[in-house]
Order: structure tokens, then sequence, then C-alpha cells
């Protein structure tokens, strides 16, 4: 490689090793406590208000939640479910789907 290409090169990995150590990374445990805990148990298996995420793949979750966000999915909760997605960003759902997964 030729010495003119590599000091871009170099910066440029350099630029991308930074943007990445400062993008903030999002808890799923945390956000699953703060918006979703009430509704369906520290666990999951609440069934009284809602129903049960305990068991659910991580790619069903999202799918339910990319659908609730987009107002395309849902039942007789959907307005409450709706709004709750509709505030998440998808770096958020992926990390909720993740963590819901392994309830």
């Amino acid at each position: 490689m030729k010495p003119t290409r590599i000091l871009p090169l170099a910066l440029t990995l350099g630029l991308c090793a930074v943007a990445l150590a400062a993008a903030p990374t999002v808890d799923g445990k945390e956000l699953y406590s703060a918006k979703c805990a009430s509704c369906h148990g520290a666990d999951g298996s609440k069934t009284i208000m809602s129903k049960p995420v305990k068991g659910l793949k991580a790619a069903d979750f999202t799918k339910m939640m990319l659908g609730y966000k987009a107002k395309t999915y849902g039942g007789t909760k959907k307005a409450t479910m709706e709004t709750q997605a509709g505030n998440l960003s998808e770096d958020e759902i992926k990390a909720l789907a993740a963590y819901v997964a392994k309830l």
C-alpha cells in the first residue's frame, strides 16, 4: 500500500473508533425496568393488565414493537403500546428485544 493511502485510512479508522466509543449504548434491562416492568412484570410473566412478554424471541418482540410504532399491530391494549413503542428508538427496541429474549 502506498504511504499516501495509509494516512487517510488510518484517520478514517481512528475517527470510526472514536465515534463508536462515544456512541451511547442502550441497556435493555434498565430500559425494561423503567418502561415495561410495571405492566409486564419484572420477569415478563405478568398477565393481569397485559400479555406476558416472557418467552418471546427477539425477532418476534421486535416485529411487534415496530408494528405498534407503525400503528399496524395490536389488540385491546393497542393505544397504550402504540404510545410506548412510539417513544422508543430502533436501538432501544433492539436492546429491549435482546433483554426480553433472555427472560
